[in-house]
Order: structure tokens, then C-alpha cells, then sequence
């Protein structure tokens, strides 16, 4: 359970901490939702101490899959969003998903910002049934741009799946696809790409996609493209052991002995990718697994090598910039996270002590919004 304050009674709010990732100790007020450092002579304080961010992001969820409540369409994934609220997440990117549902999510509602990408885009056969919108393979560019109208913000792709003989293979010619993100872009949205094998991650970059989902068969060669191209990398490990599970009766061992073992190295790429200077996103596949568990995917990204604060960036402040949101700044819209310890430790991200969504406090179940702690 989440409690609300009633922001019709309170004017503006107070709270001090140390602000990440500069780490500077600073007094910031919320004023009609936005933030100032101009002080407020009758601000109620929230909170005095910690560690304050400007909210978690998961960069990649499915909120009308496996929904934490039993419903369809706008329901489900309003309770999976929900679900990442209560775990400090104040956005969540959606590549894709079974269809629009999602669209519009937001603070409005009480939830976080949601940025989707519409229906998945697969080839007849190219994706698991049901999950996408299947279209004619030169179908693309116009289909990409459709989807990417809608949700206002993404398109995204299915790079890769299984063929009759349990083989990995690309969806798309590298021209169709190239020609499907030119377009994309020419509306000034994104484009997504999940990718598994290598072919389609080197098809991927070369296309100029913008994201690339999974990456489970990356490669030191595709790490100095995607830092040249400026390609951003979501590799979302949490589901690495389900991955095994969800094609097995579809891969070859031959194809199922390739990707287990590009699993088991996948960490290593990443901690690599990362010392490249690739961007890198946490992002959970949530729908694969449970929702609200963006922690753990940056614990993963910690464990396999990035620096503390490059996790906690990859999860907070450098993900909402990649996204187009502002952090802690003057005038900025009052999204907001308090831990009471350094969350650069991925063990606290587990305990957010106080959540503020678009200058709207909600207090985890437990906590007080106004208590205080050291710095």
C-alpha cells in the first residue's frame, strides 16, 4: 500500500539531503509541483537527511504482461505500473508490447511517466503468437512509423527469431530496416530493436537503431560499433536464466548451446560495453518476470563490474536524461527519491523512504515522510 498526502493542504515542501550525483548537501523546495532552491519560508519538511535521486527508471517493461493484477488491457498494466511505483520507479519505458494499452500512462493517474513504443513489429512467424503485430516483412517503415505516431515517443522491432530448422535469424532485410528507422527518426521518435544474435545486433547498428534490447550474442566487435554509432545498449540480465526456458522446443542444441554459452559471458560484455563508453540502460523485460524489480537488474549491472554510480546512473539520473527528463534541477518537475543510506549500494535501493511523483509525496507502507536521518 501507498499513501498519498492531500496536496490541496500544503503549499510546498522541504527536504534536505545529498543530491546525486554531485553529492552535494542542499535544502530543495517543491513549489506547484516543481522544484527551486529558493527557499520557502512556509514549507512543510518531508525530510531531513539521505540520499535524494531523482526517481528509478526501468528501461525497458511490459506492463500488459504478466500484470500483478488479474485483468486485461488498461487495468493490467495500471497495476504494473503501480507496482514499479511502489519500488521508487518514477519512469518506466515500454518497447513494445501486445498492443496500446499502456499509452498515456502518467502522473495524471497517480503513476509514472510511461514512454512506450507501441505494438511489437514482427514478420508472420516471427515472434512468439500473440505478442506482436504481425506485418508483410517490407512493411517496416510504414508500420514503424505508425506505431511510433501512437505511442508519441518509440517504434520497436523484433530483430531476430527462431527458424523451422531451431536456427536464430534475422526478420528483416538490413535495407528495410534501415529504411524503417530513417523514417522514424524523420518524425523525431525512436526506434527499439530487440536482438539475440549477432546478425541482428550488427544489423541493428548499422541500421542506426537506437536502443538495442537483450544483445545476449554481443561481441567485442559490436561494442566498438555501438561506441562509434553512439548505439545504446539495454541488456537486460534479470531474465538471463529464463531465457534457456523460453525457447527450449524451439532451438537446436546447436542454437541452444550458442546462446547459453553467450549468456554466461554476457556480464563480461557488458562490464566491457561499459568501459567503452557505451550507454547503458537497466532495464528489467519485466512481463517476462515480476514488475517493480529494477534493483535487482542493477545489482546484476554491480556484479558484473560497472562502478557503483555508473549502476546508479544507468537506473536513475543518465536514464531519465536518455529519456528526455530533467533530474534534481530549478524548475524541473518534482520527481523525487529519499534513502536514508548511500543507494549507490544496491542493497538499499530496496528501502526508498519517501517517493515524490510530480511534487505528489507518497510514503512507502512503514515509513515516515517526516522523519530524519544522517547525512
Amino acid at each position: 500500500m501507498l499513501i498519498a498526502d492531500n496536496a490541496a493542504k500544503v503549499t510546498s515542501y522541504h527536504v534536505r539531503g545529498r543530491i546525486l550525483p554531485h553529492g552535494d548537501v542542499r535544502d530543495v523546495f517543491i513549489v506547484d509541483r516543481q522544484f527551486t532552491f529558493a527557499p520557502q519560508a512556509d514549507a512543510t519538511t518531508l525530510h531531513d537527511g539521505g540520499h535524494l535521486v531523482p526517481g528509478l527508471v526501468d528501461a525497458h517493461a511490459h506492463l500488459l504482461i504478466n500484470s500483478p493484477a488479474d485483468a486485461d488491457g488498461r487495468e493490467a498494466a495500471e497495476a504494473s505500473a503501480r507496482a514499479h511505483l511502489q519500488a521508487g520507479v518514477l519512469v518506466v519505458r515500454e518497447p513494445g508490447g501486445p498492443d496500446r494499452a499502456s499509452t498515456g500512462i502518467g502522473p495524471a493517474q497517480g503513476l509514472p511517466r510511461v514512454q512506450t513504443a507501441g505494438r511489437f513489429l514482427a514478420p508472420h512467424g516471427g515472434y512468439f503468437p500473440g505478442l506482436s503485430r504481425e506485418i508483410d516483412a517490407e512493411q517496416l517503415p510504414e508500420a514503424a512509423v505508425e506505431e511510433a505516431r501512437a505511442s508519441g515517443a518509440w517504434a520497436k522491432a523484433i530483430g531476430d527469431f527462431v527458424d523451422e530448422d531451431g536456427f536464430l535469424v534475422p526478420n528483416f532485410a538490413p535495407g528495410t530496416l534501415a529504411a524503417a528507422v530513417k523514417a522514424v527518426h524523420a518524425i523525431g521518435a525512436r526506434m527499439a530493436m530487440h536482438c539475440v544474435g549477432e546478425e541482428a545486433i550488427a544489423m541493428a547498428i548499422e541500421a542506426g537503431v537506437d536502443t538495442i534490447e537483450h544483445a545476449t550474442s554481443l561481441t567485442a566487435d559490436h561494442i566498438r560499433q555501438m561506441k562509434a554509432r553512439g548505439t545504446v545498449l539495454t541488456p537486460t540480465m534479470t531474465i538471463a536464466p529464463m531465457i534457456p526456458g523460453a525457447f527450449n522446443g524451439l532451438f537446436n542444441d546447436e542454437q541452444m548451446g550458442r546462446v547459453v554459452a553467450a549468456l554466461e559471458v554476457q556480464p563480461e560484455r557488458v562490464r566491457e560495453a561499459h568501459a567503452a563508453g557505451v550507454r547503458i540502460l537497466a532495464g528489467t523485460d519485466a512481463g517476462m518476470g515480476p514488475h517493480g524489480m529494477v534493483r535487482h537488474e542493477m545489482k546484476l549491472l554491480h556484479d558484473a563490474g560497472l562502478p557503483a554510480e555508473a549502476v546508479l546512473a544507468a537506473g536513475s539520473w543518465d536514464a531519465r536524461r536518455y529519456l528526455g527528463y530533467p533530474g534534481i534541477e530549478e524548475g524541473a518537475p518534482a520527481d523525487l527519491v529519499i534513502f536514508s543510506d548511500d543507494p549507490r549500494d544496491p542493497a538499499v535501493l530496496a528501502r526508498p523512504r519517501v517517493i515524490v511523483l510530480d511534487g505528489r509525496v507518497i510514503t512507502p507502507a512503514g515509513a515516515s515522510p517526516r522523519s530524519r536521518s544522517a547525512i
